[in-house]
């Protein structure tokens, strides 16, 4: 077997081996915007990798990627490395990279701002409802049928505009009930995995 040469990641996929579900969480990548409202979907990721005991590495998809075992099925969960508007970029490559020709095999997790702070809401399909993050990934793949994971980070303060509310960084009180938005996204996440996307739907669409 060859080494491994540094920062390269080993694979678990068998050759022409397809992956049962790619989850993305959105966000934009650097420092500068850690913690931020806009990354929430980023944050879910790193819950439910570390919950499988494995790690985020660099790939050639411009992302953020850990493959897992779930019952002997391929798993992919990735986080884009790209800027939140261009996410689609990074996306069609891991569909492609992972041999996923069916959008519904695509789980988005990304902030929503028409659900309030602590609520989360699985969805199949839909809209788009303003999210860049989301055009780009429909304008990438040319469909918008995959399924997302909302987590709800409320309305913008009066007078503040969407875009400076999504990119600043929530006081204690929210940063608390977003951590606990996160918690509950990646036990949907770990639900979807045990019994499916619609059955998971109405459990987890049901909590307030």
């Amino acid at each position: 077997m060859s080494r491994l040469t540094r920062g390269e990641r080993r694979s678990l996929t068998r050759r022409g081996e397809s992956a049962e579900l790619l989850v993305v969480g959105l966000g934009n990548p650097g420092s500068e915007f850690a913690n931020t409202r806009h990354n929430v979907g980023r944050e879910v990721i790193d819950e439910v990798v570390k919950r499988h005991n494995s790690s985020l590495k660099t790939g050639k998809e411009q992302a953020l990627v850990s493959e897992v075992r779930h019952e002997g099925k391929l798993i992919v969960f990735a986080i884009p490395m790209t800027f939140m508007n261009d996410s689609g970029i990074a996306v069609a490559k891991l569909m492609r990279r992972y041999g996923l020709s069916e959008v519904k095999k695509l789980l988005v997790v990304h902030d929503e701002l028409d659900l309030e702070v602590g609520h989360i809401r699985l969805k199949e399909g839909g809209g788009l409802a303003g999210h860049n993050g989301l055009r780009s990934v429909k304008q990438h793949l040319k469909n918008q049928d995959f399924c997302r994971i909302r987590v709800g980070i409320g309305k913008p303060f009066p007078n503040q505009k969407g875009a400076q509310y999504v990119l600043s960084k929530p006081g204690k009180k929210e940063s608390e009930e977003l951590l606990l938005s996160v918690v509950t996204a990646a036990d949907s996440i770990e639900s979807i995995l045990k019994i499916g996307f619609e059955s998971s739907m109405q459990i987890f669409n049901k909590k307030i």
